[in-house]
Order: structure tokens, then C-alpha cells, then sequence
């Protein structure tokens, strides 16, 4: 297949845009590729005043060729041929080969003859070979060129665009938006974008070509129906169209540019001579106010007072605060605009400034460190002045200080001082009246300190000839005289103090010691009066013995009592004596008891009473509980007869129940001769009743003399009723078991053998484990749930427990077993008839109620053909009884 390929040496056509003479097939794209190509070279010739009409003729002698490639490149050829001969024109075509070789355009296939012989997809390839060297190759944006730069740029200027997805050079075209986005996006004024309608590509495109013709001079070399019409317009086509736009806005954006240096050229010089003129006003107004400022803070002129000193002091920190700050920014600002203007003409090739005489930034930072120089030995005048009378303002103002605080503190203290309060006071109040003195004291004896400051500071304003000396002189003395006052008053109330406190201690210690002894004695004498009234309860004669020996010890003591209280009396007495002989003003009682002699004297006085009623009480007792231990005794005496009796006959019973002496009928009367004997006992019960009844009137919780209590008795004499009834019954309920199941006395001798065996624990009833070994002794071999069975027929309250009259009926059960077994096969052959099985509700009708229940224990369910619910198989039945069925 021929076809050629043009590229560059720097790769700026990739293998996708190669010359494929197949593509070249499709009529609508070699129509596009016509239009477009020949308006695309018109729109260069015109620059020479031609233009071509026939793409393929118009070429064929090489001139057009030539002149094309001149004014694209801006270059001249070689020197055409003027010949009309063939020679002559592949001689011109050759050179303008040559001439695109020459551009580092490699062309494979292309040859001068095809040109001349008007071969159309060879020109149209020469000529996109062209369209790619001189008009797409150039174009680069963000490091990417040619064909990837363009798309680049048309997606960069169409992102904002709705509906507009450049992603090719074909199909995103053709509904025409993308064209008018470029379009608006570098002339908004052309086109009304928001009006534009994604399903309307004829009018979008339409309104693009004739846009781009009418304003930006692009040639229309494209037809709308074309690209509407075509499934997937012609790539290069498209290319070729889209370069145009791209040179067009890429010339006009230059062209606004070089105007823009032009504007900031002058606007740079216009701010140059803004900013000059600014300094020289702003240099000569901030040398005014240094030249009206430095003669102010020259003035040393003193004042007076210390108001007017402040005053000044003021001024100056306004001047600080609010004058100075803006003029610091002002010659700031200055230095900073006369380096930038410096700076822009320097970069703007032009001569340096140079500021008017005396208005020099050097000028300028001499006049400031003159201002600054003035400043400072102002202010340090000003301080200096304002320390001077602050010294002395701060003198008298700490005389006047100090003194008011001396004086605040001594008003009311020489009356405090001449007070006679110590007369009425208490030991304790007397003590904090000397404890708050010596504070006082303390306090005074610091306050010395501030004296002495107040005198100092006095002599100091005096020495400085402060103006108002007369009248802190007079303050002074006024001060040191009212503290020599002080300090006498003082000495004279400490002296009162510590006499009426050796007085009053004195008196506090009798007080103390009458506390002391009284507090014990009258708790002696309440506990006494208690005990003397409290109501003892005793219960035997050892009690009411030791009580009475406690109360002969307690009579032993009084009069030991009556010393102690003269003696405390005697403690009263002696206060009363040092009050009345040194004229002590008693401000109260005894502080630490509030037990009064009158007290003492009343409850001694009734426990003398108390003492003859507590002998006659402790005498009736003593002869109640004489009477009480004669009842003890004697219900001790029958108890100790009757309980062991009761004890002898249970055991006995026991034995006779066990025992396989004789018959059962021998055992029988035995019984009931013990019974016989027992009942004859019951008046020595009815006996101790009476007794029993007599202890609890008397109530006598207690009996040392027996261990048997009447409860025991009673409880006891009941039980050996019940078992010698209960015996006897168990006896004749063997007998009958004996003669119903035709049991020998051998057999039943046997069963009494293996259950008194096994009955380990001797009480008359084995556990289930014994009941199982015994069982096994006797020949059974039974699992689980054999021995469940067989313990719901022995123990069906499910105690635990077997007695020998259930062991019994069990044993002549399982007797009995094989002789109703038969019975009950025939019962089974007559009921079951033809059938295999019999139901429960036949064999319930049918039978004996122990007989049915008896047989369905053993059947098991019957699962023939010809079952029915509840149907049972009695063949299984007789496999249990015989081992195999013979039925």
C-alpha cells in the first residue's frame, strides 16, 4: 500500500497521526481535508496577493508550492524555473521538498513526479506535512507540544464551559461548543455562550466559522453539515482548524502584552515622581517639628509643687505616647520610600534621587539624634525633681500615716488599762484577763518601734525645713507623751491582776478538791440508794446467800462513808473562811461540780433509811428459796426413776421386734403383756405431773438435781406408747401376710434373718444400698432399672427407706409372681382370639385390676401390620415368663 509519513527529528508527530492512504477512502473526509487544506494555504497566499482554487492543480508546477513556504516561513527559496515543461516543474517541486527536508521533515513516499502528475492524497499529505511543520509543531504548553501542547490548550481554555469535553480532535468537536468556547473564552463580547444549545450543532458551529471569519480573520474551512453529517469528522481537518484559533489568540495576547510593558512603563515613571515629591514634603515637615520640639524639652524651668511637676511629667508622656510615635513611623516611612524610589530607578536605568539641601536622609537622622538627645536630659530632669519632692511629700505623708495608725491604736486603750473588771471575775476569767494583758503587752512593745519612726521621720522634716514642721512637732510631743502614760497604767493593772489570781487559785483549788471527793462520794451514795431500792429476782438459795453476805459488807463500810463526807464538808467551810476574810466577790458556784453540801447531807441521810427495809427484804427471800429447792429435790428424785425406766422399755420393745424367738403369735402376746405393764406405770406420770406443777407456780426455771425435764417425760412416755402400738400392729400385719400368701414361720424366720442383717444401722429400716445388697444375697441379678421398679412397689413415698413389712409383701409378691403369670396367659389367648396383640382397654375390662396392671408392666408395644393405638404384643409377655413362647 502506498502511503508516506512525515517526522520530525524531534518526534513532535506520533505514530497516530501518520499518512494512512486507507482513511483517504471515505470521500467525506477527503472533502473535508480539501476545504480545509486550500482555505489553510489561501489564508498564507493572500499575504502575496494570491490564492489557490484546485489544491492538487493549482501545485502542480511547484511556484505556489514555493511562494507558500516562503511566506510561511518567512525565508527565501531557491530560484524557481519559469518553464512550463514537466522538467521544470518537478525541478520547482524538488526545491520545495528539499526546502521542508531542511526543517528536519523527514517525508517517505512523497515524490516531486506524483506532485506534478496532481496525485490529490499525495498533495494533501505534502500539505499536512506543512500544516504540522509550520503551524502545530511550534505550539507548547506545560512542557507538552504539537499535537499533545494543542490539546493541552484547547482543554485549558474550554474547563470552565459546560457541556464542552475536549478530549480529541474529532468527535468532541462536532457539536460546534467547543469552537465557541474558545471563542468567548478569549471574546466574550462575540458570542452570547448561555444561549447556546448542546442539540443544536448546525447553528453552534455556523455561528464559530462565521465568528472566526468575520472578526478574528480565520477562514471558514470547515463546512457545519460535514461535520454533522460524518460519523467521526477528519482529525486533521479539525487540527488544522483549531491551530488557526490558536495563532490568532496567541498573536492578539502578544500584542496586549508589549502594550502592557508600555503602560507599566509609565505608570512605574509616574510613581517614581509621586514618590519624590512625597519625600520632600514629608522630609520638611517632620524637620518643623523637630526644630519646634527640641527648644520645649530644653526648658529646665522648676516648679513649686509637686502638682505642677506632674503636670509636666504629663506633657512628656503624651509627647511619648501620641507625638512622637507617629513622627518615629513618619521618618521610618521616609527612609523606607526613599530606598524604594532609589531602587526602581536603578532598576529602571534612570539616575539616582537627589533630595533638596538639608533634606538628606543623613540630615535628617542628625536633627532626630538631636531631638533624642534633648528628650533624655529632660526626662532625667524631670524625674529628678519629681523624686525631690516626692521625698518630702512621702516624709509627711508617712508621719501623718504612722502617726493616725498610733493614734487609732491607743484611742481607748487607758480606759481599757484603768477598768476594774479582775474584781468580778472568775479563776479563768482572771487567767485570760493576764493571758489578754500580756498580749497587750506584746502589742505594746512592738508599737514601741512605730514611736520611735514617728519621732525620726519628725526630726527628718525638720532637718529638711518641711513647711508644716510647727504642727507635726506638736503632734509628736502629744504622741510621746500619751505613751510614758501607757506604760505606767499598764505596770499598775499587771500588779492587780496577778494578786486577785494567787486568791482566786487558792479557792479553785479547794473547789477542785471538793470536786473531786464529792463527785465519787455521791456516785458511791446514788449506787448505794440503788442497789439498797433495786428489786432482786434469785432463783436458788446460793443467791440470795450472796446477796445477803454483800449486803453485811456494804453496812461494814458506812462508817468509813460518814469520815469522808465530814471531810468534804470540812473542804466547803474553809472556802467560805478565805471569802469572807479577804472580801473575795464570788462571781459564782464551784465551778466543777454543781454537788451542793445540802445534796451530800440529804441522800446520806436516806440511805441510813434504806438500810434496815434491804435486811427485812433479803430475810423473806431467803426463806421463799429454802422452799423452793424442797420442790427441786423432789421432782429430782421421781425424774431420775421415771426417765431411765421409759429408756429400758424402748430398747426392750426393740429387741422383742427383731428377735425370731418362737411364733409370730408368741411374739404377739408378748407384746401386749409389755403393753399391759406400761399402762399399769401411768399413775407415777400422773404423779410427777403434779409435782411438775407445783415448780411452775413457785416458777422455778431450773433443777440441778435431775437432768430430766417434764417435756422429756412427757415426750418419751408418748413415744413408748406409739411404739409398742405400732409393734404390736407390724406383728399382725405379718401374721396376716403369713396366712394371705401361705408363708411358713421358716421362710419368714429367713426374711427377719436378712433384713435384721442388712439393717446395718439397727434402726428397723434398711437404706436403698442395703435393700439392693440384700436383694443380690437373695439370688437377684437386676439392673437400674429393675431395682427403680422395684423400689417404687417397697418405698413409693419415695423415703428412702424399707421397712420389714414392705420387705415382706415384696418378697411374697415375687412368690406368687409365676402362678398368676399363668393364669394370665390364658386369660391372653382367650381375650387375644385370631389376633396377634391385645389393647390396654381389653386387658383393664377383661382382668383384675393387679392382673391388668401386672401385664402391662411386662408386654411391650406391638408394631405388626395390623396394629392399632394401643395394642399390645402378648407374645412378649410370655417370652418373659417362659424364656421362649410356646403360645
Amino acid at each position: 500500500m502506498d502511503h508516506y509519513d512525515s517526522q520530525q527529528t524531534n518526534d513532535y508527530m506520533q505514530p497516530e497521526e501518520d499518512w494512512d492512504r486507507d482513511m483517504l477512502l471515505d470521500p467525506a473526509w477527503e472533502k473535508q481535508q480539501r476545504k480545509t487544506f486550500t482555505a489553510w494555504c489561501n489564508s498564507h497566499l493572500r499575504k502575496a496577493g494570491t490564492q489557490i482554487e484546485n489544491i492538487e492543480e493549482d501545485f502542480r508546477d511547484g511556484l505556489k508550492l514555493m511562494l507558500l513556504l516562503e511566506v510561511i516561513s518567512g525565508e527565501r527559496l531557491a530560484k524557481p524555473e519559469r518553464g512550463k515543461m514537466r522538467v521544470h516543474k518537478i525541478s520547482n517541486v524538488n526545491k520545495a521538498l528539499d526546502f521542508i527536508a531542511s526543517k528536519g521533515v523527514k517525508l517517505v513516499s512523497i515524490g516531486a513526479e506524483e506532485i506534478v502528475d496532481g496525485n490529490v492524497k499525495m498533495t494533501l499529505g505534502m500539505i499536512w506535512t506543512i500544516i504540522l511543520r509550520f503551524a502545530i509543531q511550534d505550539i507548547s504548553v506545560e512542557e507538552t507540544s504539537a499535537k499533545e501542547g494543542l490539546l493541552l490548550w484547547c482543554q485549558r481554555k474550554t474547563a470552565p464551559y459546560k457541556n464542552v469535553n475536549i478530549q480529541n480532535f474529532h468527535i468532541s468537536w462536532k457539536d460546534g461548543l467547543g469552537f465557541c468556547a474558545l471563542i468567548h473564552r478569549h471574546r466574550p463580547e462575540l458570542i452570547d455562550y448561555g444561549k447556546l444549545r448542546k442539540d443544536d450543532p448546525l447553528t453552534n458551529l455556523n455561528t464559530a466559522f462565521d465568528v472566526a471569519e468575520k472578526y478574528l480573520d480565520i477562514p471558514k474551512m470547515l463546512d457545519a453539515e460535514d461535520i454533522v453529517g460524518t460519523a467521526r469528522p477528519d482529525e486533521k481537518a479539525i487540527m488544522t482548524y483549531v491551530s488557526s484559533f490558536y495563532h490568532a489568540f496567541s498573536g492578539a495576547q502578544k500584542a496586549e502584552t508589549a502594550a502592557n510593558r508600555i503602560c507599566k512603563v509609565l505608570a512605574v515613571n509616574q510613581e517614581n515622581e509621586q514618590l519624590m515629591e512625597d519625600y520632600e514634603k514629608l522630609a520638611s515637615d517632620l524637620l518643623e517639628w523637630i526644630r519646634r520640639t527640641i527648644p520645649w524639652l530644653e526648658n529646665r524651668a522648676p516648679e513649686n509643687t509637686m502638682q505642677a511637676m506632674q503636670q509636666k511629667l504629663e506633657d512628656f508622656r503624651d509627647y511619648r505616647r501620641l507625638h512622637k510615635p507617629p513622627k518615629v513611623q513618619e521618618k521610618c516611612q521616609l527612609e523606607i520610600n526613599f530606598n524604594t524610589l532609589q531602587t526602581k530607578l536603578r532598576l529602571s536605568n534612570r539616575p539616582a534621587f537627589m533630595p533638596s539641601e538639608g533634606k538628606m536622609v543623613s540630615d535628617i537622622n542628625n536633627a532626630w539624634g538631636g531631638l533624642e538627645q534633648a528628650e533624655k536630659g529632660y526626662e532625667e530632669w524631670l524625674l529628678n525633681e519629681i523624686r525631690r519632692l516626692e521625698r518630702l511629700d512621702h516624709l509627711a505623708e508617712k508621719f501623718r500615716q504612722k502617726a493616725s495608725i498610733h493614734e487609732s491604736w491607743t484611742d481607748g486603750k487607758e480606759a481599757m488599762l484603768q477598768q476594774k473588771d479582775y474584781e468580778t471575775a472568775t479563776l479563768s476569767e482572771i487567767k485570760a484577763l493576764l493571758k489578754k494583758h500580756e498580749a497587750f503587752e506584746s502589742d505594746l512593745a512592738a508599737h514601741q518601734d512605730r514611736v520611735e519612726q514617728i519621732a525620726a521621720i519628725a526630726q527628718e522634716l525638720n532637718e529638711l525645713d518641711y513647711y508644716d514642721s510647727p504642727s507635726v512637732n506638736a503632734r509628736c510631743q502629744k504622741i510621746c507623751d500619751q505613751w510614758d502614760n501607757l506604760g505606767a497604767l499598764t505596770q499598775k493593772r499587771r500588779e492587780a491582776l496577778e494578786r486577785t489570781e494567787k486568791l482566786l487559785e487558792t479557792i479553785d483549788q479547794l473547789y477542785l478538791e471538793y470536786a473531786k471527793r464529792a463527785a465519787p462520794f455521791n456516785n458511791w451514795m446514788e449506787g448505794a440508794m440503788e442497789d439498797l431500792q433495786d428489786t432482786f429476782i434469785v432463783h436458788t438459795i446460793e443467791e440470795i446467800q450472796g446477796l445477803t453476805t454483800a449486803h453485811e459488807q456494804f453496812k461494814a463500810t458506812l462508817p468509813d462513808a460518814d469520815k469522808e463526807r465530814q471531810a468534804i464538808l470540812g473542804i466547803h467551810n474553809e472556802v467560805s473562811k478565805i471569802v469572807q476574810t479577804y472580801h473575795v466577790n464570788m462571781a459564782g458556784t464551784n465551778p466543777y461540780t454543781t454537788i451542793t453540801p445540802q445534796e451530800i447531807n440529804g441522800k446520806w441521810d436516806h440511805v441510813r433509811q434504806l438500810v434496815p427495809r434491804r435486811d427485812q427484804a433479803l430475810m423473806e427471800e431467803h426463806t421463799r428459796q429454802q422452799q423452793n429447792e424442797r420442790l427441786r429435790k423432789q421432782f429430782g428424785a421421781q425424774a431420775n426413776v421415771i426417765g431411765p425406766w421409759i429408756q429400758t422399755k424402748m430398747e426392750e420393745i426393740g429387741r422383742i421386734s427383731i428377735e425370731m424367738h418362737g411364733t409370730l403369735e408368741d411374739q404377739l402376746s408378748h407384746l401386749r403383756q409389755y403393753e399391759k405393764s406400761i399402762i399399769n406405770y401411768k399413775p407415777k406420770i400422773d404423779q410427777l405431773e403434779g409435782d411438775h406443777q407445783q415448780i411452775q407456780e413457785a416458777l422455778i426455771f431450773d433443777n440441778k438435781h435431775t437432768n430430766y425435764t417434764m417435756e422429756h417425760i412427757r415426750v418419751g412416755w408418748e413415744q413408748l406408747l406409739t411404739t409398742i402400738a405400732r409393734t404390736i400392729n407390724e406383728v399382725e400385719n405379718q401374721i396376716l401376710t403369713r396366712d394371705a400368701k401361705g408363708i411358713s414361720q421358716e421362710q419368714m424366720n429367713e426374711f427377719r434373718a436378712s433384713f435384721n442383717h442388712f439393717d446395718r444401722k439397727k434402726t428397723g429400716m434398711m437404706d436403698s444400698e442395703d435393700f439392693r445388697a440384700c436383694l443380690i444375697s437373695m439370688g437377684y441379678n437386676m439392673g437400674e432399672a429393675e431395682f427403680a421398679r422395684i423400689m417404687s412397689i417397697v418405698d413409693p413415698n419415695r423415703l428412702g427407706v424399707v421397712t420389714f413389712q414392705a420387705f415382706i409383701d415384696f418378697m411374697s409378691r415375687e412368690t406368687a409372681d409365676t402362678d398368676t403369670a399363668d393364669q394370665v396367659m390364658a386369660s391372653f389367648k382367650i381375650l387375644a382370639g385370631d389376633k396377634n396383640y391385645i389393647t390396654v382397654d381389653e386387658l383393664r375390662r377383661e382382668l383384675p385390676p393387679d392382673q391388668a396392671e401386672y401385664c402391662i408392666a411386662r408386654m411391650a408395644p406391638y408394631s405388626g401390620p395390623d396394629a392399632v393405638p394401643g395394642a399390645l404384643d402378648y407374645m412378649s409377655f410370655s417370652t418373659a415368663l417362659y424364656g421362649e413362647s410356646d403360645l
